[in-house]
This record gives C-alpha cells, structure tokens and sequence, in this order.
C-alpha cells in the first residue's frame, strides 16, 4: 500500500550519484532511494517526501557516517540557493563521478562501444569560474530558519538567486563564489542604493515593484557590463539608480544599461536595450579570437574552461585546410569561427537571428572571410538544397540544446553521412540517445567529458563519430 505521508529511512548507504546530482542509495526492504544532499559513501537517514513504485525521493534528514568524499562547503548560501550543490563533495570526486555519468549514458542509452575515451577535462578554476550571473530583486527574501524569530533582521528586500524549485523565493546572498570581482560589490551595492532610494523591489506573485533583475558580466579583458530590468516604464528612475551605483564603484562598470520589462516573465531576449553609459558591450578574448557580447548574446559562461572546449574540438576534428565544415547549432557562432582558420570553409545554422547577427559581427571583427552563417530551425534549413548550395561537408559540428537532435535532422545526417561528425553536448543523456541513432552509420572513435560547472551536476561532453 503507498504511503502518502513522509517517513523516515534509516541507515542508507549511498553509493552513487543520479540525475541533477541527487546521491542514490538502496534501503534494507531494496527500495531505491534518491537522497538530496547526499554523496556516495555517505550513510544517511532519509526523510522520504515522495514514493513511487520501487523507489522513493527525498532528503538527508541525518548523517550517520560520512562519505571520506565529503568535504566542508566553503559558500555560506550553501543548500540554500539551489546554485553549487555539490560543494560538499571533493572536487576530484566531483569528476569522477561526471565522467562514470558519460561513460553510463553511453553503455545504456546509446549502447555502443568507444574506441578512445579519454579522461574528463577539470576546470582550471573551480571558483570565480563564471563570466556572467544574474541575480533577482525581491519585495520579500527567503529567511532561514534560525532568522525566523529574530526581529532584528529584516525580511523585505532581498537581491540574490532563486531557492532551488521556488520560482517565488529569493535567497539574498551576500558573498557567490561564483562571479571574480566587481561581482560582489555591484550586487551588495545595488541592493544598498535600491533600499536608500525607496524604489519598491519586485513582487513576482503580484507583478508589481520596480527593480526587477540585475545581470552582471565580467570578461577576462577586465570589461564589466551591468544589465538592470525594472518592472514599470520610469526610465528616469531607472538611469538615476545606474548613475548611483557608477558613482559608488568609481571605474568598477564599463558599460550600465537597462531595460523596461513589463512581462510576467523574465526573459530579456524580446526588450529593448536602454545603452546608459559605454559601449553596449563587452569584448572577451577567446585564444586569438576576439567576441562582442551585447546584453543579449550568448557566451560559454565558463571562458577559460571554453577555450578548452573548443580546443577539445579542434583537436578531434583534426583539420588539414582543406576540409568544408558544417556547424549546427552555431549559436553565436564561437565554435565555428575558431575552427574558421584551420579549415577551408565553415557554415553556421543557428535558429535565433540575433544570435547569427553576433556570428556575423565577431566573423567581421575577427577578419575571417571563410564563414557563412544562416538564421532558421536547423531541421527545415539542413536540405538537399542547402547542401547543394554550400558543399557536401567533410566535418560536421553539431552542438544542439540539453534536448538534443530532432529525429528529423538525424535522419538527415544519415543520409548526408559526412566523413566525420563531433558530436557537443550538455546533457549526455541526449547525446546517447542521438548517437544509438547514428549507430548504423557511424562507429564512435573519441569521447572526452569536460567540466564547464564545478559543483555542480552538469557536464560538458565532446564525441567524434567516424564513418563507417
């Protein structure tokens, strides 16, 4: 008979790592169980919240013996902000169990073999790793527990990250580990000001308030974009608050805008950009290569850690000059334009056209005449026809979105069949998938995983597929 009400698992031991990083263990009846804030090696007590048939989920409500794994969280927002939550695990361990995750989804889902899987691929930082965060206003921030009863603190308005599964809580962070400096002092700074300047934060149940979000963006050429959403159309506002904070950070910002959002949403991909003072854009240096990245670009967020990626890439695609390249997925088209210079041709599908719009602008800036880009859904642009036009590829890149390929564009690639096919992914699960459809045709030769997000479950994977 289901139990509807949570209850209590003693003595779990835990002994590996599922999806979105939750430690698994199994209980003394065989129930499976998945264990918030767990390791493998821990033994735990588990208040289950949720069963289901043959297993149940919940979380580390006592630690009986801990994991020679475990190790001290360094962020005091840790568990708290739904950001960095493998923190309490050894960052060696971290990688073990990232790449024991690739090796599986290619044993179970794609269920083929590889001929040269090569070691996972550490970040050289494992904190301040990021370029860019953004953070959100609240009228009211999550409070602790041990803050519940105490009347001195406050709990209006917070500025920090959402708690993990609560669209409607703000975890006010003080210090991330997670963006290098100015970061810190621009987030600690604009809560200050918004409070001495009265302006009302963001309530997201009612829709109402002024300051919204804040994205901070940080190059390693030492450029520093703030972004601010406000929720009401008072631009005035809007600039007297940035000029505020340019005047607090003296020489901490290169370039202040903001944007007047008015949604229910938080998306700033379909707003106009308000440029206040600078360029409208940072400029970050990849390699040789140098990127414009406006307010909405996408950028790899980890840049030191993408050049190894990328360099991951070249290195299987194993370039000579002459080869014609296809990159699906281009995005703003990095990939594709540092492969550019070591190939005969390079073309880029992307479905965002802002996207391409930066491909073609940093394609110009770089001075690189061998790339095309093109604006569509990759499933109606890859045709019979767009081949016919660019070239039968030698090479072909593709690195689609955490839902992988559509099963249209692999069947297109089965007919296409080039030589050799570098398969990007975020999410191997995806990826496995994509390759046990490629397996009639193609046979995989190299897999190297590479940790973009240390902390956290996430996890970058590059495969090299070969005609068979």
């Amino acid at each position: 008979m289901r139990r509807k009400k949570p209850f209590i698992v003693p003595s779990v031991p835990i002994h590996g790592i599922a999806d979105r990083g939750k430690g698994v263990g199994r209980a003394a009846d065989g129930m499976v169980l998945f264990v918030e804030g767990a390791v493998p090696g821990d033994v735990v007590d588990v208040w289950v919240q949720k069963k289901r048939s043959g297993h149940g989920e919940g979380y580390l409500q006592q630690l009986i013996s801990p994991s020679a794994d475990r190790v001290q969280p360094f962020c005091a927002h840790f568990s708290v902000c739904g950001g960095c939550k493998w923190q309490h695990l050894d960052y060696a361990a971290q990688l073990k169990h990232k790449e024991q995750a690739v090796r599986e989804a290619f044993e179970r889902i794609a269920k083929v073999s590889v001929a040269d899987f090569q070691p996972i691929l550490g970040s050289p930082q494992t904190v301040y790793y990021r370029n860019k965060l953004e953070f959100t206003f609240a009228h009211k921030r999550w409070l602790l527990p041990e803050e519940l009863n105490d009347a001195s603190i406050s709990p209006l308005n917070g500025l920090g990250f959402h708690r993990a599964g609560a669209f409607d809580k703000v975890v006010d962070v003080q210090h991330c580990w997670l963006e290098p400096d100015p970061s810190n002092a621009i987030r600690n700074a604009a809560r200050e000001l918004g409070i001495e300047q009265g302006l009302p934060f963001y309530d997201v149940r009612s829709h109402k308030g002024f300051l919204r979000n804040l994205m901070v963006r940080r190059t390693q050429t030492g450029e520093v974009m703030v972004l601010l959403s406000v929720g009401q159309p008072e631009p005035q506002k809007a600039e007297a608050f940035l000029q505020a904070l340019l005047d607090r950070l003296p020489n901490q910002i290169t370039t202040a805008i903001y944007c007047i959002n008015t949604k229910r949403n938080d998306t700033v991909f379909d707003l106009d950009m308000q440029v206040y003072t600078g360029k409208g854009f940072v400029e970050e240096q990849l390699g040789d290569l140098t990127f414009k990245i406006g307010p909405k670009s996408f950028f790899q967020t980890n840049t030191q850690q993408a050049k190894n990626l990328y360099d991951t890439v070249l290195d299987f695609a194993s370039l000579t000059g002459t080869e014609n390249v296809y990159d699906l997925y281009t995005g703003t088209g990095s990939i594709a334009l540092y492969l550019a210079r070591h190939c005969h041709k390079v073309v880029g599908v992307e479905e965002v056209p802002e996207a391409i719009a930066d491909a073609l602008e940093n394609r110009d800036r770089n001075a690189i005449s061998n790339a095309q880009f093109y604006a569509g859904d990759v499933q109606n642009l890859l045709t019979p026809a767009f081949v016919q036009t660019h070239g039968h590829p030698d090479l072909l890149v593709t690195d689609p979105p955490r839902a992988g390929m559509h099963e249209k564009v692999v069947r297109f690639l089965l007919d296409l069949a080039p030589t050799r096919l570098i398969y990007v992914s975020c999410n191997p699960a995806t990826q496995a998938r994509d390759l046990q459809w490629l397996s009639p045709r193609y046979r995989v030769s190299k897999v190297r995983p590479v940790d973009m997000f240390p902390h956290t479950h996430h996890i970058e994977n590059v495969a090299l597929l070969e005609r068979l």
